[in-house]
């Protein structure tokens, strides 16, 4: 029993700890992570599978 409340104790705080920015910060998102949206895996030459 001890374990499962360990278990959503730490899920709640990382759940909390991102969703900081997008609730406490005025017009805050979460980033964007996919590859067409990064100036470095671009220039790199990488692509997104599903445009190719």
């Amino acid at each position: 029993m001890k374990t499962i409340i360990l278990s959503i104790a730490v899920v709640l705080v990382c759940v909390i700890l991102l969703g900081v920015r997008v609730l406490f910060v005025k017009g805050g998102r979460f980033p964007d992570g996919h590859v067409s949206h990064s100036k470095a895996l671009r220039e790199k030459g990488f692509g997104c599978a599903s445009e190719e």
